[in-house]
């Protein structure tokens, strides 16, 4: 996955987007654009997206300090960006923004869940205590899902402008 000057620029740029998303929204508890963004991402830059999704968890790191909570940061977006590059590229256009906006919404309802495990093993919890700290931040979750399915009416104008914006540039050049 050898970059171009161009690449990294545009990487760096769209991962420093995500982390200005997630800092201008943080005063809604689980509402945020990260998702929106990996799927988006992911869609038009297909492996490549990796690069402004590890981005934005470096800049979280450094900006937000790289403690137990960040670990798990290094394989939940991963989680969402498998999905969707698995995700069939024919699907009809008219079906395309729900099968993103749902998985955008299953990986909010399921954050807890799948950031569980590193959790367990950080503070080594058992099997029950880990199902009660999943238990209670179902409340979040919830919130988290519902929110990732709105915010993901977003991913389509964002697929396009990104498809848009590689157009233009690639004329350019």
């Amino acid at each position: 996955m050898k970059l171009t000057i161009k690449e990294m620029a545009v990487f760096a740029m769209l991962g420093s987007v995500m982390y200005a998303s997630k800092i201008i929204m943080e005063a809604a508890p689980n509402i945020h654009l990260l998702g929106v963004f990996t799927v988006s991402f992911t869609v038009v830059y297909g492996k490549k997206a990796l690069y402004p999704i590890y981005t934005y968890i470096i800049l979280n790191g450094i900006f937000c300090g790289f403690a137990t909570w960040w670990i798990p940061h290094l394989y939940l977006w991963i989680i969402l960006w498998g999905v969707v590059i698995f995700l069939p590229k024919n699907m009809p256009s008219k079906l395309k923004p729900f099968v993103y906006m749902a998985v955008c919404s299953a990986h909010g309802f399921l954050y807890g869940t799948l950031y569980a495990p590193a959790q367990a093993l950080l503070f080594g919890l058992d099997f029950q205590k880990t199902l009660a700290w999943i238990a209670a931040g179902l409340p979040y979750d919830c919130i988290h899902g519902v929110s990732n399915f709105f915010c993901g009416l977003l991913i389509m104008p964002i697929i396009s402008a990104l498809k848009l914006a590689e157009r233009v540039s690639g004329n350019q050049t």
